[in-house]
C-alpha cells in the first residue's frame, strides 16, 4: 500500500476514536447547563480558534508560493 493512503487510514481510525470518547464523554456528563455567557465564549473560542489556524495556513502557502521560504536552507 502507498504510505500517503496508510496514513490517511491512521488519522481516520484516530478522527473515529477522538469520536467516540467524545461522544461517550459528552452523554456521561449528565444535565449540564451552559449560561447564555457560555455559549457565547464556546462561540468565540471557536470561531478565534478557527480564524487563527486559518490565517496561519494562509501565510505558509502565500510564503511558499511567492519565494520568500527559498533562502530558509541556504
Amino acid at each position: 500500500m502507498n504510505k500517503t493512503v496508510l496514513l490517511a487510514i491512521g488519522l481516520g481510525v484516530l478522527l473515529l476514536i477522538a469520536g467516540i470518547v467524545t461522544g461517550i464523554m459528552w452523554t456521561d456528563m449528565g444535565d449540564v447547563q451552559l449560561s447564555l455567557h457560555g455559549i457565547v465564549a464556546m462561540v468565540l473560542g471557536v470561531l478565534l480558534a478557527l480564524a487563527l489556524g486559518i490565517g496561519l495556513m494562509f501565510l505558509v502557502f502565500y510564503s511558499a508560493k511567492h519565494g520568500h521560504d527559498d533562502q530558509a536552507g541556504r
